[in-house]
């Protein structure tokens, strides 16, 4: 039934079947599918500016280049790692050059190859005060909605706690995180601008805004929580937002946007500065319907 429960999951989506990374079950032949698909693999290259693309295909790792190191946005799965190592080299870095790591939530596709990461590079790792504390229990946390899911991995050790709003200067570039828990109390999105000659664009790192759940949880019956997932969405529209960036690449339509281009240094279909009000309004609806589909559960 858990397994079920998972596997339907809207684009966006950020989990992993249950005993993936435990040793008290074996994933399943649906999840090896989806894990492989995820894992596949994919060339780094320039987004934009001084922003890189060096992630396996289905999920996501930023690279940005800040002229004093570079910040990784996300590891991904821990059999991803490699896969991220060898693009850093292959753009002309090296691992060392990793001096800051943000997590954008703490379920293992998206921070399983972060503990390794931060060993192969000695990079500081950056999350939201709930998000590092999910980190350090190594995804074995009960305030996530999908906690039960056995979404566990390697503990990530020294993570340092970035506010909501806070600002910071790394070398030319600066990055703002945003709270916006609701996929899990510890969601953050990032913002920073890339330039290129004298144009300038601001990326917007957002986090999943689905609404999905463990066998067992209800969002309804935490409404608290609720209003705080409504803020996140309402905090996302109205972010600046050139070019829209998400955990999985497909839940902003990435690779379409990609494939459109004429040449690599063709940043056209990739700017949108209505994405993230789009990508807003699709989450609003998502939560409703999970809120719906719950009341309904209960009759």
């Amino acid at each position: 039934m858990i397994l079920r429960s998972l596997l339907v999951f809207v684009a966006g989506c950020c989990l992993i079947p249950p005993g993936a990374y435990g040793a008290s079950a074996s994933p399943t032949p649906s999840f090896d599918k989806a894990r492989i698909a995820w894992n596949a693999p994919q060339k780094p290259f320039r987004i934009y500016g001084n922003t890189w693309y060096v992630g396996p295909h289905g999920l996501s790792a930023i690279l940005v280049a800040t002229g004093k190191g570079l910040a990784l946005f996300d590891g991904d799965l821990p059999e991803s790692a490699p896969q991220i190592e060898a693009h850093v080299r292959e753009l002309g870095f090296h691992m060392r050059d990793i001096k800051w790591i943000f997590n954008s939530h703490a379920h293992a596709d998206h921070a399983g190859g972060i503990a390794a990461l931060q060993r192969a590079s000695g990079a500081q790792v950056m999350a939201s005060a709930e998000g590092a504390r999910e980190l350090e229990a190594g995804g074995a946390y009960p305030p996530d909605p999908q906690y039960g899911f056995g979404l566990t991995y390697t503990p990530v050790k020294r993570v340092r706690v970035v506010r909501d709003g806070e600002t910071l200067h790394l070398g030319d570039v600066v990055v703002t995180a945003h709270y916006t828990p609701g996929h899990t109390p510890g969601s953050t999105s990032w913002t920073w601008t890339s330039c290129e000659a004298a144009r300038c664009l601001r990326v917007a790192y957002l986090d999943s805004l689905t609404a999905l759940a463990a066998p067992g949880y209800r969002f309804s019956d935490h409404p608290p929580y609720v209003a705080a997932f409504r803020r996140s969405i309402a905090s996302v529209s109205a972010l600046p937002c050139d070019i829209l960036l998400t955990p999985h690449p497909g839940a902003s339509d990435f690779w379409e946007r990609v494939a459109r281009r004429k040449s690599p240094d063709d940043v056209g279909p990739l700017v949108d500065d209505g994405a993230c009000r789009a990508y807003a309004a699709a989450a609003g609806k998502g939560l409703d319907a999970q809120l719906v589909r719950e009341r309904t559960t209960a009759k």
